[in-house]
């Protein structure tokens, strides 16, 4: 696989970073399908596509910006 086809795996604290929800918000969301689900990488670690928390946040300006609700 070349640098141009990986995918950025972001970590918890990374996701709460970048979305700027706090962790139960994340799970809650992922698990009623309006937010990206996590990656199992080991029995005891999750992790998030870096491109697709982007999308969903690009998803959240786009319809801002379109006066509907994102939420």
């Amino acid at each position: 696989m070349t640098a141009t086809n990986s995918r950025k795996i972001l970590r918890l604290p990374g996701v709460q970073e970048k979305s700027g929800l706090r962790r139960d918000s994340i799970y809650r969301c992922a698990r009623e399908g309006w937010f990206p689900k996590p990656v199992k990488l080991t029995d005891r670690a999750s992790g998030w596509f870096e491109d697709e928390i982007d999308a969903w946040l690009a998803e959240r300006a786009e319809a801002r910006t379109a006066g509907g609700d994102a939420a």
